[in-house]
């Protein structure tokens, strides 16, 4: 954990539960993404932590941001954001909310269909537009495929209908997954954007973008590539397959998780440790915090987080870890093996690490009662 962190947690020992986000980190995170790929440009996936206290750090430090609603168009450029640093990158948009976006300066819009390209058309006149390929989610933990993107036929025929529609056709995008654990993943749809390139080159539309998505991990239970891996893999996909070119693209990404990620820690309560049979010795440890209060990528126990506790160092058993809520699919983790500590007892504060993305976002507003996961930014 980190010091600024733990020093918050003993010092205040807040009401539970909590997320507590070390800033620095971030901070950190994102300057080391901008060192191993020096020349792309970081547009933040604000969905993966909100918090303003976050979005007005990263502004700060030079960055752009994904934004997926009009909500976070407008949470961004409260923050200080330059609307020209906004992207729209959710393929699936109301008609109304384009025309906010556009009407409030947003110029950069994606898309991924024939409907999608006719709302923009309509809403955002003249706009620039970038279309979204299916791609592989293999070696992601967190896969984001089927429901985002087109197939290259498709894409081809989406591109030049954007022309003629006078939008801005201006490039492509792909997501390879989130918590992807295979920095080469990055290659395949590379190459797919290099032969889209060329495609609607002789078609006399010149693209100019690639956004490369997420996908770069945190640190959860299981071991990842150094973030340099991930630079170092997709610098040499870039030169494989745009060496050639006179123009060189412009490089986009869209990290979320990998700059918040690892920067919070939840800090819990234990409600209840009990058996279900006396020949069971599988403990179920029920937290203040579930699957309803920011946990929801527990779903198929898909992200596995770190759990520390004050008996660390004791005797422990297998348990099921579960939320407080009464219904019974607020189980976190069931078939992944935890073991915690013996003397793990109603009171005692659990701290649940790598947990600064996809939480608090996540949190529902109210069900059975608990309020939203609480954020402070340290």
């Amino acid at each position: 954990m980190q010091e600024k962190i733990r020093a918050y947690l003993s010092e205040e020992q807040p009401d539970t539960p909590l997320l507590v986000v070390d800033l620095d980190v971030v901070a950190a995170r994102y300057d080391r993404l901008q060192a191993v790929l020096p020349d792309q440009e970081v547009f933040y996936a604000v969905k993966a932590n909100p918090a303003p206290e976050v979005v007005r750090l990263l502004q700060a430090r030079g960055a752009s941001f994904d934004v997926a609603s009009a909500g976070e168009v407008d949470l961004c450029l409260a923050c200080g954001a330059d609307p020209a640093t906004l992207s729209y990158g959710n393929t699936i948009k109301k008609r109304a909310d384009i025309a906010y976006a556009h009407e409030r300066g947003v110029q950069l819009f994606a898309f991924d269909s024939e409907q999608e390209l006719e709302k923009l058309a309509e809403a955002a006149p003249g706009a620039q537009v970038f279309c979204r390929i299916l791609t592989s989610n293999e070696g992601a933990d967190w896969p984001l495929s089927r429901k985002f993107g087109c197939d290259l036929d498709m894409a081809v025929d989406l591109i030049v209908a954007a022309a003629k529609m006078q939008l801005e056709p201006v490039g492509v995008s792909f997501h390879v997954g989130s918590q992807q654990r295979n920095p080469a993943q990055w290659d395949p749809p590379l190459a797919q954007v290099a032969w889209l390139f060329d495609e609607l080159a002789e078609k006399d539309i010149e693209l100019s973008l690639i956004n490369l998505g997420g996908g770069f991990p945190a640190i959860y239970r299981h071991t990842v590539p150094h973030i340099g891996a991930y630079g170092d893999a997709i610098l040499k996909s870039l030169g494989r397959h745009f060496h050639h070119r006179s123009r060189q693209p412009r490089i986009i990404a869209e990290p979320g998780r990998y700059l918040v990620a690892d920067a919070g820690v939840i800090a819990t309560e234990v409600v209840l440790v009990a058996r279900k049979a006396y020949t069971d010795d599988t403990r179920w440890v029920f937290l203040d915090v579930g699957r309803f209060g920011g946990l929801a990528e527990t779903e198929d126990e898909a992200i596995t987080y770190p759990f520390t506790t004050p008996h660390d160092g004791g005797p422990t058993g297998p348990v099921v870890i579960a939320g407080p809520t009464c219904d019974s699919i607020d189980i976190m983790y069931e078939h992944t093996q935890y073991h915690l500590p013996l003397a793990l007892t109603e009171g005692d504060v659990v701290h649940i690490h790598a947990a600064g993305a996809y939480t608090s976002s996540y949190a529902s507003v109210g069900f059975n009662g608990f309020p939203p996961l609480r954020v402070v930014c340290i």
